[in-house]
């Protein structure tokens, strides 16, 4: 197999050429990724992840350069906690990237088989995509994860990072590279955008025939811009108002530290809670609002919230549909279930929502009521994660119907095909 990159795409300057040359590439490393064995893309990975560890005080160096830019440039806090890395947070890619190592490879994994009448056999069997286009935001982890799940299912990616991440992207890149050249696959499986030209991004968005799918990873105004914009299929991840909703069944203590955990364990989180909604049946409304406060999280309630506490806030028509991504809560008072329902069908941006209820037949209408892409019972919306569902890590987590839905992984990066097997049928 070859171990070597193919040669050098052009200077940034011209887009087009730019990513019609990264494209061209990507196709010719993709055919490679299709057939490797996955011996040889478990190997990869781990190659990479070793070249991780071992380059970890040039990419935090790396990091600390982008904190500064981003520091100096004003991000916010939530912005500032994607984009930082540290020796932890640095170790927890680098077992992510050997967790998916370990994961079993879906690409030819049957699906399902069936003998027809006339005795033809039909299969249905998984295979990649192929070249995975990946525009994303500040989130250098995205980086890796998007290496590691790509090679593992048989596809090649082209990354497109966001100008805040650019030294900790080139970093994390450099390590995957030469983890795969030491291991045999072609350099070329991974490429990274030479330019933060926003020109490249719709030069990504043109590619019909180059790449096969866009996945945008980011704010409203970059995905809003990729589904505006693309010529090529899009799998989009929108944002994520999550909602808590407290049953009046709910074990009060259970209640108080799932919300204070929900919210407030990483606010920059795309499975952060961002309305929590209380039922006017549940006992103790006020136990939840002075944890969330002690907890340092601003609360903006309705006129029943904010009349619980001086440290309430009155809640505007905006709050119901924002995503915070900071330490700010939501609070609503609703009828019961039904009422949970309705506000979550009007507000719900469809990424995940869970009930605190110890009464199971709530906890079943509500997870059969509720149409998101992850609905969870008596647990934090934190754990929305690719890698807290066994999946290794995560594209995204997908809020749309079709092709993949929740945590994108590496099933979600494949299609499949059918294979029909005969003797020399021939239809009448």
């Amino acid at each position: 197999m070859n171990a070597e990159a193919l040669t050098a795409p052009p200077m940034p300057g011209d887009a087009a050429a730019l990513i019609a040359d990264m494209g061209a590439h990507a196709r010719a490393a993709s055919k490679v990724l299709a057939q490797a064995p996955t011996a040889d893309k478990a190997a990869g990975l781990v190659a990479a992840a070793a070249q991780i560890r071992a380059r970890t005080a040039d990419i935090l160096a790396a990091n600390a350069e982008d904190m500064a830019a981003g520091q100096k440039n004003g991000l916010s806090g939530a912005m500032l906690d994607r984009l930082r890395l540290d020796e932890g947070r640095l170790a927890s890619i680098a077992d992510a990237i050997d967790d998916v190592a370990a994961l079993p490879d879906p690409s030819g994994a049957e699906i399902d088989r069936v003998t027809r009448p006339n005795g033809l056999v039909l299969s249905r069997v998984r295979v990649p995509l192929g070249v995975v286009g990946i525009i994303y935001e500040s989130r250098p982890n995205v980086t890796a994860d998007a290496a590691a799940l790509g090679l593992m299912s048989g596809n090649a990616v082209i990354l497109r990072g966001g100008s805040e991440a650019v030294h900790s992207n080139r970093a994390i890149h450099a390590a995957f590279a030469a983890g795969f050249v030491a291991a045999g696959l072609p350099a070329d499986a991974v490429q990274l955008v030479p330019t933060q030209d926003r020109a490249a991004v719709g030069a990504m968005l043109r590619a019909q025939g180059l790449i096969d799918i866009i996945i945008p990873r980011g704010g409203k105004g970059l995905v809003a811009r990729v589904q505006d914009e693309a010529r090529v299929p899009v799998l989009a991840h929108l944002d994520g108002i999550n909602h808590l909703y407290i049953d009046g069944a709910a074990d009060p203590a259970k209640a108080v530290e799932l919300a204070v955990n929900a919210k407030m364990r990483r606010t920059g989180v795309c499975g952060a809670t961002e309305t929590i909604l209380i039922d006017r049946a549940y006992p103790a409304p006020l136990a939840i609002v002075d944890a969330l406060v002690k907890a340092g999280c601003e609360v903006r309630g309705d006129k029943a919230v904010a009349a619980l506490s001086p440290h309430v806030d009155a809640a505007s028509a905006g709050d119901w549909d924002t995503e915070y991504l900071d330490a700010i809560v939501s609070i609503a008072m609703v009828d019961g279930l039904a009422g949970a329902l309705a506000h979550i069908d009007a507000h719900s941006s469809k990424h995940t929502d869970a009930i605190v209820t110890e009464d199971a037949a709530i906890a079943e209408r509500f997870l059969s009521g509720v149409d998101s892409a992850i609905v969870m019972h008596n647990a934090s919306t934190q754990f929305a994660d690719g890698g807290e569902f066994g999946l290794g890590a995560e594209i995204g987590i997908a809020t749309g119907r079709l092709h993949a839905r929740g945590p994108v992984a590496l099933e979600g990066l494949t299609t499949y095909k059918w294979l029909v097997r005969g003797t020399g049928q021939v239809r009448p």
